[in-house]
Parts: structure tokens; C-alpha cells; sequence
């Protein structure tokens, strides 16, 4: 275990810096996300100005050394940006590993990532992230099997830190990952042709957006309390009762300040929310920010490019958590809110209602579906054409072969024909 201490920087100057306590809690849930490190301090550094070379002033630097050096603190977590040579400047002065936020997220992301797809990402994004500081800060980057290496000590494998073969690195990268990215467009292709609506879901980090998708489908995705436990897309259909058979879509988790490394990085890994027919925001509605989460995840989704007439709906998560009074009234203000649902993953509440108004959302989503009519069911094909449903049609000597793509509501009343 890395014995590890997390600062907050609250700078004054920043007029959008967060509430220092939740983002000092967040950061450290960030560091325990990661089962190598222990976290054995932490704490909200108060800065009037940031110093451009050591972003401390030098006693806060003096007197956050000999705290640490009290508790053996092997590795720094700084839950903000640190420049390059801010970095070497305090690893010089305390003599230890320092990791800003990004570094970390990139972390997790690579201790997280399980397909082909997100594992090419995230060393893409890492090599980004590290091209300026090789030249600047380090002769090499460590790496060590089962991470970037940004945590652990040596590892088995140097990646000389030139320019050149950084850059040929990530062209080899980019190759592998057009390969892996044709193969999902192939995926998609075939899935396509049995177009079933695609329902995804999506959240600040840790709201709860894994509990819920095991819980509907019955799979046995990650779900842990723990930010971004969830970072490869997983997608399982499901039949709604009463309703049409959806794809349901659970995907990473969102955060703010999130990298734009990662959001470029990630993009492929949220396509399935651009072709989504409705979005779920799963919101923890128990956490003491979710407002200040929703935004962001709102923020996000625009920047991705979301079509603004997708359908969606706001799951505010975890009531389980509230004490009853605030659960009444959570319950109450969603009651008022055709697009807001109160829900427990955990406990079940909910869930029922939220699939019913979700099979209700999709009566107008299309699907395809071959059908055969004898020479006798001249009302219903007559009506089938009328509906302007049918894709193809084959006569044969038992009848009418029609290919048809229709909506749930459709096929509904074509069975009371």
C-alpha cells in the first residue's frame, strides 16, 4: 500500500472554484478508488495567490512537509491542476511522488479500463497528459503492469521521454484503436438491423447508475461505493413489462473538472448516449452537491453534442439514504414532474413506475419484424399498407411474407385486427 495525503487548494482568486469540503471529499473517494493507496492525510489548503513555481507559499510548504513526514507519506494527491514544474518543485521540497487530479483520474481510469477500446484510450490520453512533462519535468516515465505507473515505484517498462518517440507511440496507439473502433461500428451496424431503442444511462459518478442497471437487467456489472466503478460501456436488453424490448446502456461516470484529455478520450466510449432514445440521468439525490452534479452532467452532455429533443428523464436516486420527512418531500416535488422520478436502486421503490414510464416514452420507437399472412388476411395486410409500416414484401405459395417496421402502439393494435 502507497501511503497517500490529499490537498485541496481552495484559491480565492478562482471565482469558480467549488465548496471546499464536498471537493475535498470527493478527491479523497477518488484516491480510495484506487485499492493501492491508503489515504493517511488530508486537508483544504487555504491559497490568497498561487505561487507560479511551488503553488504553495514556502512555510505552508515547510509545515505540510514535517506533517507528513510524521506519517511516512510516500505520495501527494493535489486535487486541482499542477503544472510541470510545479510538480518537480514539490517532489523536490518533500521528497515524494505528487499527482494532480488529472493523474489521478488517469489512474483509475487505467486500473478501471477492461475492453480493448478503453484500455488504447487511456494510454492515449496518458500519453498526452505526460508529453510536456517528460521534456520538462523527468528523463523517463515508469510504468508498471496494471497501471500508468504514475503511483507505484519502477516498473518493468521505460518509454523513452523524446518527443519523437512519444509521438510514434501514440500513431501506433491511434492504429490499434481505428482497428477496435471499425469492429464497434460493426457491432452497431448489426445491432441496427434489429433496431431496438436504446435507453442509456447516465450521472455524476457514483450516483448510483450500476445498482440500477444490475437491478433491471439481473447482470453482474461492477457496482461498488466507489467513483468510477463503472468506465467500459455495458449494454444488456431488456423487456419492459407491458412495453417493447430496450437496450439499456450503462456508461462511465461524469465528474467535474473533468479532464479534456478524457472527454476526448471518451467520447466513443459515450456514442451509445448520442443514438440514445431516452436519457436516464441517474442523480444521488442524498449527496449534499447533486445540484452542482446535475449541472455539470448537463454541462458535459451539451459538449458531447446530444440532440436537445432526446428524450429524458431525471432518476433521483438513493432516497433510502434521506430521512423520512426529506423523502416525503423529495417524493412529492418528482410527483409534480412528469420527467422526474424518486427512486431506490437498492431498495427497489420506484422501479416499477420508472420502467412503466419509460415502455410509455418509447410507444412511438420503431422496430423491425417479418411477418407471415395467408391469402385470407386481406384486411390486415391492406391495413398494414395503409399504416405505411412495410419494408418488404415476398409472395410465396402459403401466402404474404412482409418485412415491417412499426412502434410498439402498432403492433398492438394489429393484434386486435
Amino acid at each position: 500500500m502507497t501511503r497517500a495525503w490529499v490537498l485541496h487548494p481552495d484559491i480565492k482568486t478562482d471565482n469558480n472554484r467549488r465548496i471546499a469540503e464536498p471537493a475535498l471529499a470527493e478527491a479523497v473517494a477518488l484516491a480510495e478508488a484506487l485499492p493501492q493507496l491508503e489515504v493517511v492525510g488530508q486537508e483544504v489548503v487555504i491559497l490568497r495567490t498561487v505561487n507560479a513555481g511551488m503553488l504553495f507559499g514556502s512555510g505552508k510548504i515547510e509545515e505540510l512537509k514535517q506533517r507528513m513526514e510524521a506519517v511516512e507519506v510516500e505520495l501527494v494527491l493535489v486535487d486541482g491542476h499542477v503544472t510541470p514544474v510545479q510538480q518537480r518543485n514539490l517532489e523536490k521540497a518533500w521528497g515524494v511522488k505528487l499527482l494532480d487530479r488529472t493523474g489521478l483520474i488517469l489512474e483509475i481510469f487505467s486500473d478501471r479500463a477492461a475492453t480493448r477500446e478503453g484500455v488504447l484510450q487511456v494510454e492515449m490520453a496518458a500519453l498526452n497528459y505526460q508529453r510536456t512533462r517528460l521534456v520538462r519535468a523527468w528523463t523517463h516515465l515508469e510504468r508498471q503492469r496494471g497501471g500508468l505507473g504514475f503511483v507505484g515505484g519502477p516498473g518493468e517498462t521505460q518509454i523513452e521521454s523524446d518527443r519523437r518517440a512519444i509521438d510514434e507511440q501514440l500513431v501506433r496507439l491511434r492504429r490499434q484503436l481505428d482497428k477496435v473502433v471499425k469492429t464497434r461500428a460493426l457491432h452497431r451496424a448489426a445491432r441496427a438491423k434489429v433496431p431496438f431503442p436504446i435507453v442509456a444511462l447516465v450521472g455524476y459518478t457514483n450516483a448510483g447508475k450500476s445498482t440500477l442497471f444490475n437491478r433491471l437487467t439481473g447482470a453482474d456489472v461492477m457496482a461498488k461505493d466507489m467513483l468510477f466503478a463503472t468506465l467500459d460501456p455495458t449494454m444488456r436488453s431488456l423487456v419492459l413489462p407491458d412495453g417493447p424490448e430496450i437496450i439499456l446502456s450503462d456508461t462511465v461516470g461524469f465528474i467535474s473538472d473533468l479532464p479534456t484529455e478524457l472527454v476526448a478520450a471518451f467520447r466513443a466510449t459515450l456514442e451509445e448516449v448520442l443514438a440514445a432514445d431516452i436519457i436516464c440521468h441517474v442523480r444521488d439525490i442524498s449527496h449534499a452537491e447533486t445540484e452542482e452534479q446535475a449541472q455539470n452532467v448537463r454541462d458535459i452532455l451539451t459538449s458531447l453534442g446530444v440532440p436537445k429533443d432526446t428524450r429524458s428523464f431525471e432518476i433521483w436516486n438513493k432516497i433510502d439514504l434521506l430521512s423520512p420527512d426529506r423523502a416525503d418531500a423529495v417524493r412529492a416535488r418528482a410527483a409534480r414532474d412528469e420527467n422526474v422520478l424518486a427512486i431506490s436502486s437498492l431498495t427497489g421503490e420506484g422501479l416499477d413506475e420508472l420502467q412503466a414510464t419509460i415502455a410509455k416514452a418509447l410507444q412511438g420507437a420503431v422496430r423491425e419484424a417479418d411477418l407471415v399472412l395467408s391469402f385470407a388476411d386481406g384486411k390486415k395486410r391492406a391495413w398494414l399498407f395503409a399504416q405505411e409500416v412495410v419494408l418488404h414484401e415476398e409472395q410465396t405459395e402459403d401466402g404474404f411474407h412482409l418485412t415491417v417496421r412499426w412502434s410498439a402502439q402498432q403492433e398492438d393494435q394489429f393484434q386486435r385486427l
